[in-house]
């Protein structure tokens, strides 16, 4: 196949995108709106019948002092990534983003390596025999993900670090319930006894779901901000999801909706749900300190899986886990709740590096880890 590589137009980008039965919503043209601190273009694959046929959002951080740049391409780019040659995609991006001074280029390849099943990792956490679900025996293997990467490494690309918990960047690993061939109540059925008693509880006590918008944001915040200081880790300002929601709401019809837990009048619980094509997210969720018993977090995220499935998604994804299986570990409780939902633990190919400039690379990771 012969292919070129130009930038390509939000129109083009958009159409390209709905041709395909998923895309992350970190390679959406509104990303770049929500990014609006770096830099950004949109690449496009040209082939020979002048049709787009890849893509790629690409996001420039600027090195202070220098004019140049990392290119960043978050969950992406959106390629033919079973193809038997990828340098044939990635060199032409490769030199493009050179001749853009870019010291160094970081992607997310979206690959998926293993899964394990609920009950997998149930059995290791109950047993006490693996800390790590990297060290756990997966379910499904996907035989692609080997050949990609041997594909990058042979073009020197640096695979991501084999670090415990979260770093810098989108996931490695995520927390996903599919939906293929699976009745609703098949899915319900496979949520663990206390989601279900959790879920009628809510039901019982009263706490009622709704649809917000833009005007709930602030209610909305208030609850991140108690779950930040609860959680201790560091939150954003209210103004990053207002730009969140305007740039996401405006691109296309239910890309984004903010849902909101209600009990007697007060806001418990509230999600942002984001949809592309048959993918569905949960993005960010918050929740107060006080009545928790009535168990508003259980029902908001049974509200979006019922209107996940009912778009036609084949799949929720609850994204970011860490890998961790010790029931000591402060981010054991993130896959503990979802755990409880039936899904499938899933681990990517995580976020690749091609530094260009060495050094420079090195030393901009350095201040980024810093900032």
């Amino acid at each position: 196949m012969s292919l070129r590589l130009r930038p390509i137009t939000r129109a083009e980008h958009l159409a390209f995108i709905a041709t395909r039965p998923a895309v992350s919503f970190l390679q959406c043209p509104a990303w770049a709106q929500v990014k609006s601190e770096w830099a950004s273009e949109t690449l496009g694959w040209i082939d020979q019948y002048d049709r787009v046929v890849g893509a790629a959002l690409v996001l420039y951080r600027k090195v202070p002092k220098l004019k140049r740049y990392l290119a960043y391409v978050p969950e992406g780019p959106v390629i033919d990534w079973n193809s038997d040659n990828l340098a044939e995609w990635l060199d032409p991006m490769v030199d493009y983003l050179k001749g853009k001074n870019a010291f160094g280029i970081k992607m997310g390849p979206p690959v998926t390596n293993r899964r394990w099943e609920s009950e997998t990792l149930k059995d290791a956490i109950a047993q006490r025999t693996t800390k790590r679900v990297l060290d756990l025996p997966a379910d499904h293997h996907n035989p692609g993900a080997t050949q990609v990467i041997e594909q990058l490494r042979a073009m020197g690309w640096q695979p991501p670090p084999d670090e415990a918990g979260f770093t810098p960047g989108q996931p490695r690993y995520v927390f996903q319930i599919p939906f293929s061939n699976r009745h609703l109540d098949d899915i319900f059925a496979g949520f663990n006894q206390l989601w279900r008693r959790n879920i009628r509880k809510a039901d019982r006590s009263g706490v009622t779901i709704r649809i917000g918008d833009a005007g709930d944001l602030p209610a909305f915040h208030e609850l991140y901000r108690v779950t930040a200081e609860r959680d201790r880790f560091t939150g954003r300002p209210l103004s990053y999801f207002q730009k969140m929601y305007t740039a996401l709401e405006s691109e296309a019809p239910d890309r984004i909706r903010l849902y909101l837990a209600e009990h007697e009048g007060e806001t418990l619980a509230a999600t942002l749900w984001i949809r592309v094509g048959e993918h569905c997210w949960y993005s960010y969720g918050a929740s107060a300190n006080h009545k928790r018993e009535v168990r508003p977090s259980n029902a908001i995220q049974w509200q979006m899986i019922k209107d996940a499935y009912g778009t036609g998604a084949n799949v929720y994804d609850m994204r970011g886990i860490s890998d961790t299986l010790d029931e000591n570990d402060h981010l054991f409780g993130l896959i503990q709740f979802k755990l409880g939902t039936g899904g499938q633990a899933v681990e990517y190919l995580g976020e690749w590096d091609l530094p260009i400039h060495k050094l420079l690379y090195r030393a901009f990771e350095a201040y980024m880890a810093v900032r």
